[in-house]
């Protein structure tokens, strides 16, 4: 199976990850923001870092590169996508996903091993997580605090589209905890925190077992492979 890794200017973590998806058994394809082409590739993971130095507000100018446009129209009609970090705020500002990101509500960049709770695994992204499962995978982020209505949050929470929910700390002010969120169709999802920095022993965050060695993100990525699969 190919999953597209976009590259933005400023996306840092597109290398991470095409190797968890290489780690997962799929075929990485990497896509250039200026493109409109998705190479018939079978799902998309928008990565973190930044994009187009995220001027006027994270991921806004990446929501109308080409490649997005085009992410969008396909989207819809049912094509897998993850966005990670800048990632899940170029999903906000695409409309993909409700509501908005803003600056920490400490102000500070934050980046540490993070609790997760799983709360929807009924999305190609998270099929192989069980429900209420709590993970760790690292956070790095300054503007990760979601924000909505009160209106869009009682349908988020009504209709069960918080994927994941920040545990023991929430790090950036984060309305309801939520780190994570899935749209109606169940194809799309974003979150802040890195699963891609948590596939492979030795690379991941500290676990009781060994240092470095969690690799709850390889999950997402091998989720949407069985959700290839089977479809």
């Amino acid at each position: 199976m190919k999953i597209g890794v976009v590259t933005f200017p400023g996306t840092l973590d597109d290398r991470d990850a095409q190797r968890a998806v290489r780690l997962a058994g799929g075929t990485p394809v990497p896509l250039w923001h200026a493109d409109s082409d998705l190479k018939k590739v079978d799902a998309v993971v928008l990565p973190g870092g930044f994009s187009y130095g995220d001027y006027l507000r994270c991921g806004a100018i990446a929501a109308q590169a080409p490649i997005t446009q085009e992410i969008i129209k396909q989207a819809n009609q049912g094509l897998p996508v993850l966005g990670i970090c800048n990632g899940f705020q170029v999903l906000v500002e695409s409309h993909l996903l409700p509501g908005g990101l803003i600056r920490n509500e400490h102000q500070h960049f934050i980046c540490r091993d993070q609790k997760l709770r799983v709360e929807n695994i009924d999305t190609p992204w998270t099929n192989e997580f069980e429900l209420g499962q709590e993970i760790t995978i690292p956070l790095k982020n300054g503007e990760g605090g979601y924000i909505a209505t009160d209106e869009t949050l009682k349908r988020l929470e009504g209709e069960g589209l918080v994927a994941f929910r920040y545990l023991d700390l929430n790090p950036n002010g984060s309305m309801n905890d939520i780190a994570g969120l899935r749209n109606e169709r169940g194809n799309v999802v974003g979150l802040m925190p890195h699963p891609e920095h948590a596939v492979e022993p030795g690379f991941g965050p500290d676990i009781s077992a060994a240092m470095r060695s969690g690799v709850d993100g390889l999950k997402f990525f091998t989720s949407v492979m069985k959700a290839l699969v089977n479809a």
